[in-house]
């Protein structure tokens, strides 16, 4: 089938990409012409494992190909995949603005193609709140009288295995108005599921609904757990045997009760206070979801006051060497990153600030200029007064506990991820800080 990704961005590409690894012809089109001389190059602008073989390999198979000029995107398309951002604005409503551009531009296009052209089937795979999928038609219609199918297609990708998540989904979600638009989605998605798992067929709203229902009560698992964690702190309690007395009832489960900073990234934030400001239009308080997202900022703050606290007025003038800046481990993004919050507050603080992340490092330089950016883990911590790791990635697990202490001025670690054991700290003669559970040596 001949496809048309409308946004070269996180999710476009990957869309782009896996439905050209199953022997579709795809299109990705981008405004940002850097970007697609960047694809065309062979380069992936983003990190993201497994994505940059499937390009390479997509591209030279001779499906998959990258324009910035409309006429190249749509002319042949019969289904037209809408992957462009929807930021939130200030007050945590959702921007439309690109999702709605994109729509005139094909429009424009389906027109221009002459009445005799095959229907296209329009699918809105970006995130949006209920009712903008019909509003994409709507604004389609008034400007084309060619028929088209609509359809909402939300994605479920965790950064740092969307490629698996995309080629091997839990379920794969589908909102259609017309029989024939759910036809064609299940033909192209049938040779992800040979596996079993479900090809979901619904109304447009409620598949709108679904993205947003899933990732807000992902989040309120996480900001419970981490709610949990800080009685733990003051009762004495350990949070790890609490979450394993808790995971092992089958009605709640392990997945999504790791204590630590809370949530980050481009998706749990964004759409949990987008869901407040859905409720908040027609006057339907989704308290649950705003309390989730307040817990989460709570989180960073408390974590940051123990920091403050073990310095007290020491903290100005302080080095503190942060290990991880990505929101999560195999990823390089650090939007809504508790490391970027935590960074920011030690600079605020007049700390100095050195941070080392395997793939993330870009990105610091660009939103943190102040901060010394290391190539080596423990190069960033030489001459810093404590250590404070922010990510989990791998090659923090297992560190070199003796390497750590002969780096650092003074062998305090804050640990934001629960990597290590307290007596192995304790043993090791280590000020250790975790989340949940006593402090060692402090």
């Amino acid at each position: 089938m001949k496809l048309t990704i409308v946004g070269a961005g996180y999710v476009g590409l990957v869309t782009g990409a896996c439905f050209a690894s199953a022997g579709n012809r795809v299109t990705c089109i981008d405004i940002d012409k850097e970007k697609v001389d960047t694809l065309q190059r062979g380069e992936c602008p983003i990190f993201e494992p497994g994505l940059a073989d499937l390009l390479v390999r997509g591209v030279a198979a001779g499906r998959l190909s990258f324009t910035s000029e409309p006429h190249k995107a749509y002319e042949t398309a019969e289904v037209i995949f809408l992957c462009v951002g929807t930021p939130p604005n200030e007050d945590g409503t959702v921007d439309l603005r690109f999702l709605f551009s994109a729509a005139e531009a094909i429009a424009e296009a389906i027109e221009s193609s002459g009445p005799g052209a095959r229907p296209n089937l329009v699918v809105v795979k970006s995130t949006v709140p209920v009712g903008t999928t019909h509003q994409v038609r709507d604004l389609i219609r008034a400007r084309s009288k060619v028929p088209f199918y609509i359809a909402n297609n939300p994605e479920f990708l965790k950064e740092g295995a969307a490629v698996n998540d995309f080629t091997r989904p839990d379920r794969v979600v589908c909102g259609v108005d017309q029989p024939e638009a759910g036809r064609i989605l299940r033909s192209l998605y049938e040779p992800f599921v040979r596996q079993g798992n479900p090809i979901l067929v619904f109304d447009v709203r409620s598949s709108e609904m679904v993205k947003y229902a899933a990732n807000a009560m992902l989040a309120c698992r996480i900001s419970f757990i981490t709610e949990i964690a800080s009685l733990c702190e003051h009762y004495g309690a350990d949070i790890l045997a609490v979450r394993e007395g808790m995971g092992t009832d089958r009605r709640i489960g392990k997945a999504f009760l790791h204590p630590g900073l809370g949530f980050g990234g481009s998706c749990f934030p964004k759409d949990t206070r987008a869901l407040v400001q859905m409720g908040r239009a027609v006057d339907s308080q989704c308290r649950l979801a705003a309390a989730a997202y307040e817990a989460n900022q709570e989180q960073r703050r408390r974590f940051w006051q123990r920091i403050e606290e073990h310095f007290g007025p020491r903290l100005a003038g302080s080095t503190l060497a942060f290990w991880g800046a990505a929101f999560k481990p195999e990823t390089d993004d650090v939007r809504e990153s508790p490391a970027v919050w935590l960074m920011r507050a030690a600079l605020r603080a007049g700390a100095r600030v050195r941070c080392f992340d395997p793939v993330a490092a870009p990105q610091v330089r660009l939103q943190l200029p102040e901060v010394t950016v290391c190539e080596d883990m423990y190069e960033t911590l030489s001459g810093c007064d404590a250590l404070v790791i922010c990510t989990e990635w791998g090659e923090f697990r297992s560190p070199d506990f003796g390497e750590i202490a002969s780096r650092l001025r003074q062998p305090v670690v804050f640990d934001g991820r629960n990597l290590y054991r307290s007596e192995g700290m304790a043993r090791r003669g280590f000020t250790y800080y975790s989340v949940g559970r006593r402090p060692v040596n402090a």
